[in-house]
């Protein structure tokens, strides 16, 4: 019975640390920003959060004590600085806490004129606002408690996402899916902690609160857990940032009608001259979901006296060095397949396509019969297979049909946690294959509960990194 009181007693004091941890932080000034983009439009939006919110508003507003109003009411009358009327506006009132930031917030739905969004931004800084800095608002939700650091950045990525795998990897972030997965390893491995750190407690008595083999089966979860989060972050990437494919082929092969087959638009300039294509022509093409950075390049040749065309070939190669697939263009009236010497690091991420098949014997095209998801063959000019090679380009992207309700890591700093945590999991787990003392092993545990409170902000982060991570925001967010 004392050892469990003890052990409760612990537990509960790793909970009041992470309670602590996450306090809100005490802002003393107002800060206001453009929550809309620059430029005139039919409606802009001005926020303003912070503790003399209602004060600063309510003296520019005609006709009611806001203060006195309802939160979460709209309000309509007009805003007034001295004897000037700069626009009659719409005002959204969010008391705090029950509000983005968690402080009390008012919206300002004004008519879009720059002239008046700019007005309306001067007149609330000389009643007593601030201009907030980027991404301002959601560091105050984060130190206020309304939402952690994963959630926080999945703001930025929300607004930023330009492809619905995008959008429902970033909205199911902000929801907490992230989180909560990895505050369900932290709670399990805490628990185990705290019975650790009560032996040390009781290491003259020598007496084990902490089932070894339990401990080894919960680590064992956690790896695998941790590799497959790890393991998510190539596909990750490839929704956040785009794939990017570049179309490579000698002169002729018809790359530029390629990629007008592709876009369904006449993109690029198509000629019979080798060469018409001297420099490279990025487009974006979406296929279910995922975004494609398509790079038409100039047609390779082994030889050139065309110094311009020589600049166009060397960046061909430098785009096929940094591209995830390469569509390899060969041309199926050709009398033989003239293979690329350069390319070969480069096979594993290579789709070979063979354009032009409407123009031979069906014999020729069986010949060169498709490997599966390694070559197809395309007429590019009629739009023969294309919907294939898209298929197949998906298929190289993803891997798989896209499952977008699963945890999928797509930030670049989560990664890297996430592999400091692998680490320090390897090294528990050769401290408990290696029997070492409990002292020693709390020592990794800690650190691999550091890492995981780091990724969501539940310990403290860094004040560059944070500066980092909100930095990137818009002003108005």
């Amino acid at each position: 019975m004392r050892g469990l009181q003890a052990s409760q007693g612990i537990y509960c004091i790793f909970a009041q640390i992470l309670r602590m941890s996450h306090l809100p932080v005490s802002y003393q000034d107002t800060i206001v920003a453009l929550a809309t983009p620059q430029g005139s439009g039919a409606l802009g939006i001005i926020r303003v959060s912070g503790p003399e919110t209602f004060t600063i508003v309510n003296g520019l507003f005609a006709g009611k004590d806001l203060s006195l109003q309802k939160t979460h009411t709209l309000h309509f009358g007009a805003l007034k600085y001295q004897e000037e009327i700069i626009d009659e506006v719409v005002i959204s009132l969010f008391k705090g806490p029950k509000s983005y930031t968690g402080e009390d917030v008012i919206e300002i739905s004004c008519h879009g004129s720059a002239y008046i969004q700019q007005r309306l931004l001067q007149v609330l800084i000389a009643a007593g606002a601030r201009m907030a800095r980027p991404g301002e608002f959601t560091e105050r939700a984060f130190f206020n408690g309304k939402m952690d650091l994963t959630q926080a950045e999945a703001v930025a990525d929300l607004i930023a996402s330009n492809s619905k795998a995008a959008q429902q990897t970033a909205l199911k972030q902000l929801r907490g899916g992230f989180s909560e997965d990895l505050q369900k390893l932290r709670e399990e491995l805490i628990h185990f902690a705290a019975l650790i750190e009560l032996e040390l407690d009781f290491s003259e008595e020598d007496v084990e609160f902490a089932d070894r083999g339990q401990f080894m089966g919960l680590i064992a979860q956690i790896k695998s857990a941790t590799n497959k989060l790890i393991d998510s972050f190539q596909l990750g990437n490839v929704i956040k940032n785009g794939v990017r494919v570049a179309i490579i082929g000698r002169p002729n092969a018809g790359k530029s009608t390629l990629l007008n087959a592709l876009l369904n638009e006449e993109r690029a300039i198509v000629s019979d001259i080798a060469g018409t294509t001297r420099d490279t022509i990025e487009e974006t093409l979406n296929i279910n979901g995922i975004l494609f950075r398509l790079i038409d390049t100039a047609g390779i040749r082994e030889h050139s006296s065309d110094h311009i065309e020589n600049i166009g070939i060397e960046r061909s190669k430098a785009n096929a060095e940094q591209s995830h697939i390469i569509l390899y263009l060969v041309d199926s009236t050709a009398a033989e397949e003239v293979y690329l010497d350069w390319m070969e690091p480069y096979k594993d991420k290579t789709i070979t396509v063979y354009n032009k098949v409407d123009a031979v014997t069906a014999d020729a095209v069986s010949n060169r019969a498709s490997i599966e998801n390694k070559s197809v063959s395309i007429s590019a000019k009629k739009k023969l297979g294309i919907e294939e090679l898209k298929q197949l380009m998906y298929k190289r992207a993803v891997g798989v049909e896209l499952q977008t309700e699963n945890t999928i890591v797509t930030n670049a700093r989560h990664h890297a946690i996430l592999l400091k945590i692998a680490e320090s999991l390897d090294d528990i787990e050769m401290g408990m294959e290696n029997q070492v003392t409990g002292d020693l092993l709390a020592i990794d545990i800690r650190r691999c509960l550091h890492f995981l409170g780091e990724i969501t902000g539940k310990i403290e982060v860094d004040r560059d990194i944070l500066g980092t991570i909100f930095g990137k925001f818009c002003i108005g967010k």
